[in-house]
């Protein structure tokens, strides 16, 4: 249905409005921000340095363009997500204050030194970011004795060990394929979003729409999150294609399975549930893509970016909208620019992968067109949540 427009700053005094320093109070304020604004402009830098509009290259290749959506933007939007989670999930306090603008610092630090000629700086502190930020991740969950997440601490060590091969990769230093880094990358991406859809998709739409009767399947929630790790480990050890085929396509219909246990129909009844729905749903598109490019019969750019602009876009501007509304006192409710940017993050995609699949000689045009929907929907997210993320609650408490 349609999203009615409801303000984000509610009535009341002056004063209750934030103290100094309240982007630095929970981890997903400054990221947040900083991740939006990011997706904007290097988006917008990159479809104009591959129309060939810029007289200088903006990155050096689509490899470099991959690293810096992945493990700069992607990343930051989890490191976010997860430093509010775990202090949800393990009673005890993440990175705040010093700690995390120091963590930010260094995320940005990351953004510019791939600009420069300082290969080496950019390939350490680009790999000790998701390091340094496992490690904050880690002292509560095993102080809280949290087991059933540690292994996000293992997929961050995973990212980072994988940004440090790509950047070796591209050193000379390791004798390994540049994308390799890549794709592991975006399989641990893959699953993250599995596991965190699979926990909050099913929860938001039966909490968000009476009757829906979202449901989970424990055989279809193995089978789905079990296929999407043997994708990982399958191209970790470099197994062949046949492999993969044996895999993704499986892994598709799992998904698919999972994804209708949820009752996607009754998700118009709530855009913030929908567009979750919505979103997810690239993920059974991307693996059958997936199965469809190792038989040679689509581009693997195609299956890339179902994953990345369509699931990832989507379930990443649909928890920010959450996350910045629900953590900071607001109505959990999508307005008018809520639902704008969903859309536009949603052309995105589509133009992205349906015009390329129909009209390969338009490919320029559809990155061109998809690069400033998806820009024009993290940039308004940006500008609107700006006063939402550095100010205090709306209700005055903590966080």
């Amino acid at each position: 249905m349609m999203a009615s427009f409801i303000p984000l700053e509610p009535a009341q005094p002056p004063a209750a409005h934030a103290p100094a320093f309240a982007l630095w109070q929970l981890g997903f304020r400054p990221f947040y921000l900083l991740a939006s604004a990011f997706a904007a402009l290097s988006i917008a830098l990159w479809a104009m340095q591959f129309a060939g509009w810029l007289p200088r290259a903006y990155l050096q290749g689509p490899m470099w363009h991959a690293h810096e959506m992945l493990f700069g933007f992607a990343l930051a939007v989890i490191v976010g997500f997860l430093f509010t989670a775990v202090r949800n999930w393990s009673g005890r306090p993440t990175p705040a204050g010093l700690p995390l603008a120091a963590l930010a610092a260094l995320w940005v630090a990351g953004r510019m030194l791939v600009l420069t000629p300082f290969a080496w700086t950019a390939a350490v502190v680009n790999a000790a970011f998701p390091l340094a930020c496992a490690v904050a991740l880690a002292v509560p969950l095993v102080a809280a004795r949290n087991r059933r997440n540690y292994f996000f601490i293992g997929l961050l060590l995973l990212l980072s060990g994988a940004a440090f091969a790509f950047h070796l990769s591209a050193l000379g230093v390791l004798e390994v394929p540049a994308w390799l880094g890549i794709q592991l990358a975006l399989d641990a991406l893959l699953f993250i979003m599995a596991v965190m859809g699979g926990r909050v998709i099913p929860m938001f739409t039966n909490n968000g729409i009476s009757g829906a009767g979202a449901t989970r399947h424990a055989l279809v929630e193995k089978a789905a999150l079990g296929l999407v790790l043997a994708l990982l480990l399958a191209d970790a050890t470099g197994l062949p294609p046949i492999v993969g085929i044996a895999i993704a396509l499986p892994a598709a219909l799992a998904h698919l399975v999972r994804w209708l246990l949820w009752r996607p129909w009754k998700a118009p009844a709530n855009t913030l549930v929908l567009v979750l729905h919505v979103a997810y749903a690239w993920i059974p598109v991307h693996l059958a893509l997936r199965t469809m490019a190792l038989h040679g019969l689509v581009p693997a750019s195609l299956a890339t970016h179902a994953l990345t602009v369509g699931a990832a876009g989507g379930l990443i501007i649909g928890m920010m909208v959450r996350t910045s509304r629900g953590h900071t006192g607001r109505v959990l409710r999508a307005d008018q620019v809520d639902t704008a940017c969903f859309v536009l993050v949603l052309l995105a995609a589509l133009v992205r992968i349906l015009v390329p699949l129909a009209a390969p000689a338009h490919t320029v045009a559809a990155v061109l067109c998809s690069a400033a929907f998806w820009s024009l929907g993290f940039g308004l997210f940006a500008v609107r949540y700006w006063p939402v993320l550095t100010r205090a609650r709306a209700d005055g408490k903590p966080g």
